[in-house]
This record gives C-alpha cells, sequence and structure tokens, in this order.
C-alpha cells in the first residue's frame, strides 16, 4: 500500500484569516504532498514496502545512509501532526487536567507561551516547536529540519512548524507574530489534551 496524502481536518480556507487559504495551498498541498510522494518512490521495491509510517520512521532513525528516507517519513508525519493541531476557531487557554498541569509546570499559561515562543523563535533555520511528555512531565523542546521527539522515545502533544514555507506567505519573517497567533487563535487543545491522555 502507497502512502497517500491525508485529507485536512477542515476546509483549506477555514483557519483564516489566522492562517490563510492560500498558505495551505501551498504549506499541504505542495510541500506536504511531495514529502508523501517523494516517500512512496524511495521504499517502493525494498523492505521498507508496505510499512506504516511509523514503522518506517523507525526503522531508519539514527542511520545516515537512510537519511532521505527518515527525512521525508518524518515530514509527512509531523506535517500530519501540525494540522490536526489546529481547528477552526481555536486558540486560548486550555482547561481541565491539561490547563493544570501546563500552570503547574511553566508557571502559568502566559509563562508556557512565551517559553514556546522562546523556543520557536530560537530554532535556527528550519524546524520544529514541540510541547512534549517525558515520562509523564511536560517540556518544550525544539527539532531542526525534519527531527522530531518521537525518535527520542518521547511522546508529542502538540507541535508548530517553523519552516519558513509554513508561515512566510502570511507572517514575512515574523516568527514570534506566527507563534503567538497560533497560540491566541488556531491551537486544538482537545488533540493536545487526548494526546497527554494517551501519554500517561
Amino acid at each position: 500500500m502507497a502512502f497517500e496524502l491525508p485529507p485536512l481536518p477542515y476546509a483549506e480556507d477555514a483557519l483564516e484569516p489566522a492562517y490563510s487559504a492560500r498558505t495551505i495551498s501551498f504549506h499541504y498541498g505542495k510541500h506536504h504532498k511531495t514529502y508523501v510522494d517523494t516517500l512512496n518512490k524511495l521504499v517502493a521495491d525494498t523492505d521498507l514496502a508496505g510499512k506504516t509510517l511509523e514503522d518506517v520512521i523507525m526503522a531508519v532513525a539514527d542511520k545516515p545512509e537512510k537519511q532521505p528516507v527518515f527525512n521525508n517519513a518524518a515530514q509527512v508525519w509531523n506535517h500530519t501532526f501540525f494540522w490536526n493541531g489546529m481547528k477552526p476557531g481555536g486558540g486560548g487557554a486550555p482547561d481541565g487536567e491539561l490547563g493544570e498541569k501546563i500552570a503547574a509546570t511553566f508557571g502559568s499559561y502566559e509563562q508556557f507561551v512565551e517559553a514556546f515562543k522562546a523556543a520557536a523563535v530560537g530554532r535556527f533555520g528550519s524546524g520544529w516547536a514541540w510541547l512534549v511528555a517525558d515520562n509523564e512531565e511536560l517540556k518544550i523542546v525544539s527539532t531542526p529540519n525534519a527531527e522530531m521527539p518521537t525518535a527520542q522515545g518521547v511522546k508529542p502533544l502538540l507541535v508548530v512548524d517553523v519552516w519558513e514555507h509554513a508561515y512566510y506567505l502570511d507572517y514575512q519573517n515574523l516568527r514570534p507574530v506566527y507563534t503567538q497567533t497560533f497560540f491566541d487563535k488556531l491551537v486544538n487543545w482537545e488533540f493536545v489534551a487526548a494526546n497527554w491522555a494517551h501519554a500517561k
């Protein structure tokens, strides 16, 4: 079975104006799709054909000779996770157990957002900023390029894509504004809470 581009969980224009249909048409319709298409070419007629996306990622992680396979497989996974972490009418502070855990870990929701923005803005070049669960403790981490926390054995809960193609059409070089807008207008805390529940 070839890998397929997963459908978006909302219409391409559903996140406007915080995240434009034009950005999604390029980011999802071209970048994400190219990772899927390239991955299919790389695994065709190899022992990786027929494996799940997660199994491919774990099979090639930390193998330099398989870096192109890892890059494309991880980018397919990372992007799908990113899309699911947003929703129309999203944003604002989480409530419930997750909200309490974030406040207890980082001091307050506002301090969490500032720490997350620091990780996102501080990532030199292309990459990702993540909220992860590491032995039931919340941490903010940043990874370069296609790297992902899963390969290091921690559970991702939320990610913000800080590759320039993720935000440049809408925000140009204003990565801090893009990241703040993600938390103000886009983040899907139900998705994050479900990931947190499965991580414990």
